[in-house]
């Protein structure tokens, strides 16, 4: 439990994130790509093969929009730390990804983060503690994007100073919308299997946490063996719903909300099922073989194609 007569909630509220920059290159970003299953079954897709070559005349590659989960770097440069806040890193759970996407990528860039609390609740044995960056164009200060990371802090609640549990929000109630799962037959369906190194590849983005590498931290963790990372699901589900419903065209995705309900283990098999509401598309993934959800969410799109 946090000590509370060492945290002070108030006084985090006032807390000022150091500010954070993020360099990558036209390979980091294919090597992303692959790391969440682009060109995966199909070495040639037509859809896919644009994120890690430029053939056809194309310039530069193309840069998936999940990309902008990994410029924030939150797992590895500190944001994540509140002065006061007890937690073990170990026992960290991240619970929700929201994503806002300005304009697309350019295949490399230098970014400038600028980082804030958005929320922080006591939960009693936990905290959750939602953190919001905004990624800029370093050359010239256009925003590129916005990550809101949610995380539940097992063991780190409790600095409540009155009966009443403490929780502060900073950002409009409508971008955190439950999501319903239709009970009608799904507009789309694709079926995705990861590598059983899935989870080595994606890592070589920045995510080194030793749960998905290490067969011993994943058994202290309570795995059988390691897990795959969070986001590169979210690659796959988002990469499923630009090639079904965009029709491949990435540019057409304006906000992505990925719930995490359940870890993947690399090689299994992700079956993305898509409902269309208007211009946003509901989804749930589940794996295949233990038939279980593991994320949920919705994509806002800027426009659809005719043909839908």
């Amino acid at each position: 439990m946090a000590n509370a007569s060492e945290f002070d909630p108030a006084l985090a509220l006032s807390h000022k994130f150091p500010h954070t920059t993020y360099s990558y290159t036209e390979r980091d970003a294919a090597l992303y790509a692959l790391g969440v299953g682009a060109c995966l079954s199909d070495a040639v897709d037509t859809d896919e093969l644009k994120y890690v070559y430029h053939g056809d005349g194309q310039k530069f590659i193309k840069v998936l929009p999940t990309f902008a989960a990994i410029l924030p770097n939150m797992f590895q440069s500190g944001v994540l730390d509140l002065p006061g806040l007890e937690y073990d890193p170990r026992l960290l759970l991240h619970g929700q990804q929201y994503i806002e996407l300005y304009k697309p990528f350019p295949s490399s860039c230098h970014i400038h983060n600028k980082v804030s609390l958005a929320g922080l609740h006591d939960k009693g044995k936990a905290a959750i503690l939602e953190v919001e960056t905004k990624s800029y164009e370093k050359e010239s200060g256009d925003l590129l994007c916005m990550n809101r990371t949610t995380v539940y802090l097992r063991g780190a609640g409790g600095f409540s100073k009155t009966s009443k549990p403490f929780s502060y929000t900073n950002y409009p109630g409508k971008q955190t919308s439950t999501v319903k799962i239709p009970e009608s037959k799904p507009f789309s369906v694709f079926e995705d299997r990861t590598q059983p190194s899935q989870a080595l590849i994606y890592r070589l983005s920045g995510d080194y946490n030793p749960l998905h590498s290490d067969p011993m931290i994943a058994k202290v963790a309570g795995f059988s063996q390691p897990i795959l990372h969070g986001l590169c699901t979210l690659g796959f589900a988002v990469r499923a719903i630009i090639k079904k419903i965009c029709r491949g065209d990435p540019d057409l995705i304006k906000s992505i909300v990925g719930r995490f309900l359940l870890h993947v283990y690399p090689g299994e098999t992700l079956v993305t099922e898509m409902w269309l509401e208007g211009s946003r598309v509901i989804y749930r993934t589940k794996v295949k073989e233990r038939n279980r959800a593991v994320l949920s969410g919705y994509v806002d799109l800027r426009g659809l194609t005719s043909s839908l």
